[in-house]
């Protein structure tokens, strides 16, 4: 069974607008599937999966590019970087749009690889797993804090309640455990990580202890929603502080996770520079730390973290759905004073607090405050076009409806996102 996308529409967009197209993102979200369901009649489709095909593209890509002829879609194509200066010789010579589409996991390597050769002439798009309304088949929009099209939302978005929206957190985002409902999370995931570091961490990075490496992933998964500190990463994982960085990089590549910096203004003295991290399937996640059931979950210790995982990607998801970088912040100073998210679009900042309680009180939005310097910067001897607005503030809970707590900020149930 197809699940369709929300990134359907960005993808035709950005065909019609460049000669080459690249679908990146983790594997297994659907990349290829989306593709081929999209793909006309005479559109081939080759894989570099198959060893006889990558031995082609990689020893003779000038052959490869007269056997397969466009418009393709050629999978995997982190396996042949050998063949981008050929692509980009064959688009510069036709000048036709949508010639090639390409997916392949996101490795630094080949990112800067199609960075460099098809400079200008490559619309990348980043998918990753399911959203909750690709789920239940509503219709997707970038999350936004405005009460007026939050209301409207209201009466297309399925409503969850605490089971329910931990068996989905459990669950996480793979499109195949949706597809077939018959398939064990457990096994899933099982098989799911082997492949990640027998093929994408093997091949592609080199990393030599993949035992190492599965202890670092699950140490990283017990911090999502944590700030990032290397030298506690490394010696909870057994390794170099360098290392637990290059690794790290490993899985923002992978978009196994996200890193999300901290807002930073001038009048803004105390902020602390630590990026915090999210792991981006919270069903990965939980299986990474062993949680054997979503009722377990719910009411284990890092169930607040994992809610808080949920709604990021979520938002986060909202965002590269149409094509968007998503302009996502965290704050947090030397005082301990924190707010979990901050949108900043068009000069505006949108503060938002997450909290797995069905009414966290007012006091969850107390924090908000300290983000009042940036809209008088000349009070603190910044000159006034760097002036920056704050508008409305959102608490996602587990409120059951949409309602205003104040004149400015509004609980948003974690269903409606």
């Amino acid at each position: 069974m197809y699940i369709k996308r929300a990134v359907e529409e960005t993808v035709q967009k950005v065909a019609a607008t460049f000669p080459v197209m690249l679908v990146t993102g983790p594997r297994q979200v659907g990349k290829s599937t989306m593709l081929e369901k999209l793909a006309e009649p005479d559109r081939k489709i080759v894989t570099l999966d198959d060893p006889d095909i990558r031995y082609l593209a990689k020893s003779d890509p000038a052959l490869f590019m007269q056997r397969y002829t466009p418009p393709l879609i050629i999978d995997e194509i982190q396996y042949a970087p050998e063949l981008l200066p050929y692509i980009k010789m064959a688009v510069d010579k036709s000048k036709k749009n949508g010639e090639y589409w390409l997916t392949g996991s996101q490795s630094f390597v080949m990112m800067r690889d199609i960075s460099e050769t098809l400079a200008g002439r490559i619309g990348i798009i980043n998918l990753l797993g399911l959203s909750t309304s690709e789920i239940n088949s509503v219709p997707s929009e970038v999350f936004t804090t405005d009460p007026d099209r939050l209301m409207k939302r209201t009466d297309v978005v399925k409503r969850l309640d605490l089971n329910e929206l931990y068996f989905r957190i459990f669950k996480g985002s793979m499109p195949k455990l949706y597809a077939d409902e018959n398939i064990d999370i457990e096994t899933y995931y099982r098989s799911y990580i082997d492949t990640y570091l027998k093929r994408d961490i093997k091949d592609l990075t080199q990393v030599a202890d993949e035992m190492t490496f599965y202890n670092f992933m699950t140490v990283v998964a017990a911090r999502t929603a944590k700030p990032v500190i290397y030298e506690e990463i490394a010696s909870e994982s057994g390794i170099s502080s360098p290392t637990a960085k290059k690794w790290l990089s490993i899985l923002l590549s992978s978009n196994i996770i996200a890193i999300v910096q901290p807002y930073y203004n001038n009048v803004l003295k105390r902020v602390t520079k630590m990026p915090l991290l999210h792991f981006l399937d919270t069903g990965l996640c939980a299986h990474l730390l062993k949680w054997g059931n979503p009722e377990a979950l719910e009411r284990g210790a890092m169930s607040g973290a994992f809610f808080e995982s949920y709604v990021f990607s979520e938002i986060y998801k909202s965002y590269l759905n149409v094509g968007k970088e998503p302009p996502l912040y965290y704050y947090r100073d030397k005082d301990k004073k924190e707010i979990d998210l901050l949108i900043y679009e068009n000069g505006t900042l949108y503060p938002i607090e997450i909290k797995k309680s069905a009414s966290p009180g007012k006091d969850a939005v107390k924090h908000f405050k300290v983000l009042n310097p940036v809209t008088e910067p000349e009070k603190f001897g910044e000159i006034t076009r760097v002036k920056i607005k704050i508008g409305k503030g959102a608490v996602i809970c587990m409120v059951k409806d949409l309602l205003p707590l104040d004149a400015k900020n509004w609980y948003v149930p974690a269903w409606l996102i």
